[in-house]
């Protein structure tokens, strides 16, 4: 893990951000109303809500790119605030690292004042004069601020965090404008983590990213020393980095230090707790009301009656927090049964100008069989996806089977949408006879209703744009599903129907993604893209990630042994035998752990299965399941390591 170090840390002694009722409305309607919270040091808060629910917007109010209508925020005025915003301005001619330096303005300020000073020195000889010995003082304090401002340390810094997001040495010297939107993006997110900012404002900060990437931004996150308010619809990234969750819904917020998982399972624990005060408090009002209609007909009782009308007026109705729970409705019907394989590829390869990008790759995909295609970005998953669409040309053989009908949807739906379209006259264009008078009945199930169905393509958000893509796809018959990062832009809510639409799907699906938590339990096999070729792996992507994982420890443990290995002998020493008995015992004691916890777990999943709310009342349940779980995963790493020290020995 890569840890950067920055010189100028502030201690702010109050909330760095103290929000105060915001207010913020559109058309008439509000985004949300009077809402008051407060950001302090160290908090690492998850932003969520539905598309359209005000989540950017609130980002550009916090970083005062927009204004509310009503209410006050209130910072220290030394607050430096990074934003990273899904559409960036950028400005072309430079290299990676020229744009990158971008981060360090004072640095760079600094470096032209010494150039000048130097530049002076060299040319002057009056070495006497007061004047020559005013600029030896700058240059001192010149020098002395320089290095206080890390001047000495930032290009080191700035390598650092470019691999860390995926670039190549050899990529550090290109110009910005021969890279994708995707890999500007992470330029600018580079620039950010580089500044010595106190709080960091990321929207959608992983869309562009891969999951290795993606994996070391969550430890870079966790060490810096300010805040972090992300936009993310990536589930298992806001588990693994948030600390704190605030949900913007129906113009609330909803506010709680819990990372998202646990947030959800708060609320609902909240909302069971409210529901039943409620309840309550509404029995004792209707015991109320009913001894005011006894009392007050009687004229020795109106007093009495009288007090209790004053009693119920001053009672604080409980309300129920509400949920937001309009989600998109969605299944794709396979429309004929292909034949047995329904793509054969022989030795394809591509190449962009001299850069190769796939080499004699060789795939048959089965019918029925659901495929994730995983790795680095820019090692081709994109490529192939294009390539098996017919999009792209290409080097080698590529053959569709029998009735197949291929449904794509692509990563940038902005390139494949038309903008000055309305989003019903993009259905209407996309229907056929037989379809045509469903186009309304479809644009509703994707919560496109009404006035809304009106709206030009051009101002959709990036949620709203995938939503539209995938209303598309079901005006056309289809049998294999070929999609390239659907879950881009898409809430949490829409992402979880994406999928088990997905996971009903009878067809073939083809899947390049990066979302782990989205691609858990969905695929049948992990196509591995790395250097021109692809490697299998079958089954989903926890076993991807674990294999992956193993391989790189075995191949650490393989080194270490066969280093220290003595030469072969045809009979085992004493010392291998006793090391071998030794073994043998570690793997005994593993595998009954494993046993153990594996029934442990499968009677927790018992207990979620037949009594979740009792059993996830239980504050302690989820920290003691993840814990067995983890415990699980390293038990199985352990144990694979002491079986390649027996294999070792053994051959």
């Amino acid at each position: 893990m890569i840890i950067v170090t920055f010189i100028a840390i502030r201690i702010f002694k109050e909330a760095m951000l103290n929000i105060h009722n915001l207010s913020i409305s559109f058309q008439g309607e509000y985004l949300f109303e009077e809402i008051t919270f407060k950001l302090g040091l160290g908090d690492r808060i998850g932003l969520i809500g539905k598309n359209g629910a005000g989540k950017s917007t609130m980002l550009k109010i916090l970083s005062k790119e927009q204004e509310a209508d009503t209410g006050q925020i209130a910072a220290d005025k030394d607050l430096r605030i990074g934003f990273l915003k899904q559409d960036i301005d950028f400005d072309f001619g430079k290299t990676v690292l020229e744009e990158s330096y971008e981060a360090f303005k004072e640095i760079k300020a600094c470096e032209v004042q010494l150039e000048d000073i130097n530049t002076q020195l060299a040319e002057r000889t009056d070495y006497e004069s007061e004047s020559y010995n005013q600029l030896m003082i700058d240059l001192n304090e010149v020098q002395h601020q320089y290095e206080i401002l890390g001047g000495y340390n930032y290009q080191g810094e700035t390598e650092k965090i470019l691999q860390g997001l995926g670039f190549k040495r050899e990529d550090f010297d290109k110009l910005t404008d021969t890279f994708s939107g995707g890999w500007r993006m992470r330029i600018e997110l580079a620039k950010l983590l580089l500044q010595n900012n106190d709080l960091l404002l990321l929207d959608e900060p992983t869309n562009h990213l891969d999951i290795e990437s993606i994996i070391w931004l969550e430890s870079f996150l966790k060490t810096i020393s300010g805040a972090v308010v992300i936009v993310s619809h990536d589930k298992m990234f806001l588990d693994n980095v948030t600390n704190r969750t605030i949900e913007i819904s129906l113009g609330r917020i909803y506010d709680y230090n819990k990372p998202y998982t646990k947030f959800l399972a708060l609320r609902k624990e909240m909302k069971v707790q409210q529901l039943a005060a409620q309840k309550n408090q509404e029995k004792q009002i209707q015991q109320t009301e009913k001894l005011i209609e006894k009392f007050k007909a009687k004229a020795s009782k109106a007093t009495m009656a009288q007090s209790l009308v004053k009693k119920l007026n001053r009672i604080d109705r409980i309300e129920v927090d509400e949920d937001d729970n309009s989600v998109m409705s969605l299944s794709f019907p396979v429309s004929i049964t292909p034949g047995k394989v329904v793509v054969d590829i022989e030795n394809v390869s591509k190449k962009y100008g001299d850069l190769q990008v796939l080499h004699n790759v060789n795939l048959a995909v089965s019918r029925d069989i659901k495929t994730a295609f995983v790795g680095q970005n820019g090692q081709g998953k994109s490529t192939l996806a294009k390539i098996i669409v017919g999009e792209i040309e290409h080097q080698g053989n590529l053959n569709l089977g029998h009735n197949v009908q291929i449904g794509y949807f692509a990563q940038n739906q902005a390139e494949y949408l038309d903008g000055n379209k309305t989003v019903l006259d993009t259905m209407i264009d996309a229907a056929n006879e037989t379809n045509r008078s469903k186009v309304r009945d479809i644009l509703g199930s994707f919560l496109f209703r009404g006035s809304e169905a009106e709206k030009y393509v051009r101002v959709l958000s990036g949620g709203e744009r995938n939503r539209l893509a995938l209303a598309k796809l079901l005006l056309q018959p289809l049998n294999v599903l070929i999609m390239d990062e659907p879950t881009n832009h898409l809430d949490i809510k829409s992402k979880t129907v994406l999928k088990e639409a997905l996971k009903k799907f009878e067809g073939t699906l083809i899947l390049v993604s990066h979302d782990r938590d989205f691609l858990q339990g969905l695929t049948d096999t992990v196509y591995e893209f790395k250097d021109q070729n692809i490697r299998e792996y079958l089954g989903d992507i926890d076993f991807y990630l674990d294999q992956r994982n193993l391989e790189n420890l075995r191949e650490a443990e393989k080194r270490t042994v066969v280093a220290n290995k003595p030469k072969e002998s045809n009979k085992q020493s004493y010392e291998d035998q006793k090391k071998l008995k030794s073994l043998n015992n570690k793997l005994s004691n593993i595998e009954s752990k494993i046993n153990q916890l594996e029934k442990d777990i499968k009677s927790d999943d018992l207990k979620l299965a037949t009594d979740y709310d009792k059993t996830a009342a239980d504050p302690n349940f989820f920290d003691a399941y993840q814990k067995k779980k983890k415990s699980l995963e390293q038990l199985m790493v352990d144990w694979e390591n002491v079986q390649e020290q027996l294999d070792i020995i053994n051959n």
